[in-house]
């Protein structure tokens, strides 16, 4: 008499929107299909993993939703148990707060954990901060590098431009950066002021939304540019030509 092994199920990569946009209109139907199926997610924030679920499907049981907060908060001790209804051979969901989930979001991790015990990984159609705002900066799209957060030290972070300016214009190099929007305007001042005056610089902020601006000029020409960038989910994009 033999047993089989039971199957796993799958781990769906579920994009969410970039801020109050229209779901129906960012989002292929296939997600909805996918997320009607699937009642245990791995989220980075309940709340807003609730209101994407119910705006995408607002017929689905939002009782029925088992959640697993994955985030700063976590205990570490815990992630290990967040796959265990895909052990079990459930499909399960993995949500960032925002954007895609495992490019500049913790959910790397399960990715990884899901991969060591052989769960299927799908990822999932959706918007990417990060690859909208290379696609519409006009830089150089066959080389470039996600750095997220510069050091908040001034000398530090001068320093840091600096560098991956020169690394910029020696590769041919796009450079792409985010900041905590409160400090925005704070951060495109100090590109203007620290980068040379030919660097180009690409602000991309609100994308996919009704207030999306996008923008790329030189680091003088942004001296003459008005933008209030306070508190709008935004990426920086720098590239130095040779």
């Amino acid at each position: 008499m033999s047993s089989k092994t039971p199957t796993t199920g799958r781990l769906y990569l579920i994009p969410v929107g970039l801020g109050n946009s229209d779901a129906q209109k960012v989002f292929p139907g296939i997600n909805a299909e996918v997320i009607s199926n699937i009642d245990d997610f791995i989220v980075e924030n309940e709340k807003t993993a609730r209101r994407f679920i119910k705006e995408l499907l607002p017929e689905k049981s939002q009782p029925a939703l088992r959640l697993s907060a994955l985030n700063k908060f976590t205990e570490a001790s815990q992630i290990p148990t967040f796959l265990d209804a895909a052990k079990s051979g459930k499909d399960m969901g993995l949500m960032s707060e925002a954007g895609c989930p495992g490019v500049a979001d913790p959910g790397a991790e399960i990715v990884r954990l899901a991969h060591e015990a052989n769960i299927q990984v799908v990822p999932m159609v959706g918007p990417s901060s990060i690859l909208l705002a290379m696609m519409a900066s006009g830089m150089n799209g066959q080389s470039f590098t996600f750095h997220g957060y510069l050091p908040i030290d001034k000398k530090e972070r001068k320093n840091e431009l600096k560098n991956l300016e020169r690394i910029s214009a020696e590769r041919n190099q796009a450079q792409i950066f985010i900041e905590t929007p409160y400090r925005n305007n704070k951060f495109l001042e100090d590109l203007i002021q620290i980068l040379q005056p030919t660097t180009r610089i690409c602000v991309a902020c609100d994308l996919t939304l009704s207030t999306e601006f996008i923008k790329t000029a030189t680091a003088a020409d942004w001296k003459n540019i008005k933008a209030d960038l306070h508190k709008r989910p935004a990426i920086f994009i720098i590239q130095k030509d040779l």
